[in-house]
């Protein structure tokens, strides 16, 4: 009986898992059946870190312009600070803010200024 030579679609999807996990260390890039779990394993950590870093630069964010706003006490906190920006319609993301903490204190506290006139200008008792 002569002999069948198998198809190559079976070979050329080993090789791509294999590209997929040529980086990673000892059997993990070596036996196919591990590279397949170590695939599912690192596109499902991808997914939830993708999640986890839109928190993590969220939460850096607050800390700075939180640092900043009490450092010279010009807000009791980071709540009030955010609560009047949308009251007067200032309407600036955490990001922006933060850059602007970090880089510029001076036009933050511009900003705020601008909050206290027009906070002043609706309530005169206050």
């Amino acid at each position: 009986m002569t002999r069948v030579r198998r198809g190559y679609i079976a070979r050329r999807r080993r090789t791509k898992i294999r590209l997929f996990a040529s980086s990673f260390r000892g059997t993990h890039s070596r036996l196919t059946r591990t590279i397949t779990q170590q695939k599912i394993r690192a596109l499902v950590s991808a997914h939830r870190d993708r999640d986890k870093k839109k928190r993590d630069f969220r939460r850096l964010w607050i800390t700075r312009i939180n640092a900043v706003i009490r450092d010279k006490e010009v807000y009791v906190s980071y709540s009030k600070f955010i609560h009047d920006l949308y009251k007067r319609q200032l309407l600036l993301n955490r990001k922006i803010l933060a850059q602007i903490a970090i880089l510029n204190r001076n036009c933050l506290y511009m900003i705020y200024n601008e909050i206290i006139k027009k906070k002043i200008g609706k309530n005169p008792s206050k």
